[in-house]
């Protein structure tokens, strides 16, 4: 059964739509600001492409107390592929946790929304169909520190 569990998160980056759109995909630039907070990004395969797939895990610090990764105490894996590209407009990518517990499991698409702004881009980022192991607000705090982190990136 589908979830219809969604958050979206916007944010302004000083930076013009297709240096953003490029970050998306690249995959060094992807394990740079992808991850949240004090997480690393680990690319194990990337295609950056329509219909081209990904594969990453996020990887806890050692030294933070923190609940349990998804694929492991430590890490959340996953695998994903492009759903849709529209250069420097949108970028659909459909992702799937690893992991052996029922209450992430599941397609989430994100879709990210590039606007020109005075100055720079509104990014916007949809995700659709989160599971119900996933609490909402750590979803879109997840969200808001990604994007936190592709600005840094960007330089905006």
């Amino acid at each position: 059964m589908a979830s219809q569990r969604s958050t979206t998160v916007s944010r302004f980056i000083a930076a013009p739509p297709e240096r953003i759109y490029r970050a998306f995909l690249d995959a060094e630039a992807v394990a740079t600001w992808l991850p949240p907070g004090s997480m690393k990004g680990i690319v194990h395969s990337f295609e950056g492409r329509e219909r081209g797939a990904f594969s990453m895990s996020l990887v806890y610090p050692d030294d933070e107390a923190s609940p349990p990764g998804k694929t492991s105490d430590k890490a959340d894996r996953f695998e994903g592929r492009f759903v849709r590209l529209v250069p420097d407009e949108r970028i659909v990518w459909a992702t799937r946790f690893d992991s052996e517990d029922q209450s992430f499991s599941g397609e989430i698409t994100v879709s990210t929304t590039l606007a020109p702004a005075d100055g720079g881009t509104d990014v916007t980022m949809v995700c659709d169909n989160i599971p119900l192991g996933i609490r909402l607000e750590d979803n879109e705090e997840g969200c808001r520190l990604t994007l936190d982190n592709l600005a840094a990136f960007i330089g905006g």
